[in-house]
């Protein structure tokens, strides 16, 4: 391999970069010829020294005389601990306690009952050309109606068979039959 003039200079500089960094490595990690103190020792010293004078100036401005007072209200102070014992490293594991197994009460609510549909079955009306009519009465209101029909605006007729007619609470969303018998009329039979 040729080295040219160009490469030679690099060569030179970086061999020289090396050398220094060896000795700058082994003075600074190695301590290879360090035979003199660091001025850092020199700062320690001062800096220990100074503080020695501190301490001496704090123990000397102490007053050594035996305060009664301040002994008394520590001696009032009474240890409330946490039940804890502190002469202990590790806290004692309380054994668990057996409780009867108790079921909860379930309680299941259920929906009431729809209240009864309170129409009753009063009587036909029918003719040969139109759908078949039914009469139904609620205390002394008497209703005529036929299917798909809303009476007392709260029920309407489902459907009217041979013996029944299924009226549904629109407000309750139920569905009950009324059996069809005629009831007494008012004004007429026993009771009037």
């Amino acid at each position: 391999m040729k080295v040219g003039a160009k490469n030679r200079k690099q060569l030179v500089i970086m061999s020289a970069l090396l050398a220094l960094a060896l000795v700058v490595f082994s003075r600074n990690v190695l301590n290879v010829g360090a035979s003199t103190p660091t001025p850092v020792a020199e700062k320690t010293a001062a800096v220990e020294e100074e503080r020695g004078r501190q301490t001496a100036s704090l123990h000397n401005s102490l007053d050594p005389s035996i305060r009664l007072d301040l002994l008394r209200s520590s001696e009032s102070t009474e240890y409330k601990g946490n039940g804890r014992n502190i002469f202990k490293s590790m806290p004692e594991i309380p054994q668990p306690v057996q409780s009867p197994i108790t079921r909860p009460q379930v309680t299941v609510i259920t929906k009431p009952p729809p209240p009864p549909i309170n129409l009753k079955f009063y009587g036909f009306a029918s003719s040969s050309s139109g759908p078949k009519q039914v009469f139904l009465s609620q205390g002394d209101d008497i209703f005529i109606a036929k299917e798909g029909d809303i009476v007392d605006r709260r029920y309407k007729v489902i459907h009217i068979g041979p013996t029944s007619v299924d009226v549904e609470d629109v407000l309750e969303n139920n569905t009950q039959p009324i059996p069809l018998t005629q009831g007494p009329v008012p004004g007429q039979g026993p009771g009037a």
